[in-house]
């Protein structure tokens, strides 16, 4: 059966548009839904995350990715980031806010399962999932790829030290040769929401069914946070992948037409956890 896509823009608090695109079989029956945040410096339509998405609406599910609203990715050029103020003015209460939005939208879908809701986060999305799936009980089930177990993940000393008194971080995007600006507003902020923004405080209070699944080789996320999580989360169970690292093996741009056997395998586990939870019969 035809993948139907449509992609749609949405607000956030501030009336900035993002892009949101949604996958699904077309269903005589509402669809359980599944919400993909990226990580950080990622977007939706990195490497094979269609693919990812595709193949778990195969499966059956109405499968919902986003742009963060200030990730610095426009409404037009969909793999490029052409709005480095906008990247620079990003924080993670922001980013809960437009997942809330999301969250929102995709409820009211009248092809939607609105009583099952399955938030999906890849690294820093996997540490948003969470906090959000704690403080929102429209969510139902909850999934991480190579997730982060705490949102404190600032530079420190001298680094810190001139931050503080430029009041711009910068760092090296190496695929698309940029400096990515922060400016320190994204500390400030996670200082004054620390308590929210607390990973391991939300994991321990989640009661739904959650599956970590992380790369034994992860370069940039150690695997202890996939372990931490997997100890304070009641309801979960941890998967961990041999010879694949922080993105399942998928890399951007991603040419080919099937998904890396890695994050096939992840995508393969997270839509059999779904399954077992009798969300598609």
């Amino acid at each position: 059966m035809e993948i139907l896509k449509e992609t749609h823009q949405l607000s956030n608090k501030k009336g900035r548009k993002f892009l949101a695109t949604q996958f699904y079989k077309k269903s005589s029956k509402a669809i359980p839904i599944v919400i993909f945040a990226h990580g950080y410096k990622g977007f939706k339509d990195w490497g094979a995350w269609n693919l990812m998405a595709e193949k778990f609406a195969k499966a059956g599910y109405l499968f919902v990715s986003f742009n963060f609203s200030m990730n610095g990715i426009g409404l037009e050029n969909t793999s490029e980031f052409t709005d480095i103020e906008a990247f620079s003015e990003n924080n993670y209460i922001q980013e809960l806010d437009d997942l809330e939005i999301v969250i929102d939208y995709v409820s009211k879908l009248q092809t939607a399962d609105s009583s099952k809701i399955t938030l999906l986060g890849h690294s820093r999305g996997g540490g948003i999932c969470i906090l959000k799936a704690a403080e929102d009980d429209r969510i139902t089930s909850l999934i991480t790829f190579a997730s982060v177990d705490s949102m404190n993940r600032f530079v420190t000393g001298k680094k810190l030290e001139d931050w503080r008194n430029s009041g711009i971080y910068e760092t090296y995007n190496s695929r698309t040769k940029q400096q990515m600006p922060h400016k320190i507003q994204f500390l400030d902020n996670y200082l004054e929401f620390k308590e929210r923004l607390n990973v391991q405080k939300a994991a321990k209070s989640l009661k739904i069914p959650t599956l970590i699944i992380h790369g034994k080789n992860d370069e940039s996320v150690e695997v202890s946070n996939a372990e931490n999580l997997r100890k304070w989360i009641t309801h979960s169970d941890l998967i961990l992948i041999e010879n694949t690292g922080h993105t399942f093996n998928s890399k951007e741009p991603w040419t080919d037409f099937k998904l890396p056997v890695p994050m096939n395998l992840a995508v393969k586990s997270a839509i059999e956890f779904l399954n077992k939870l009798h969300y598609v019969l």
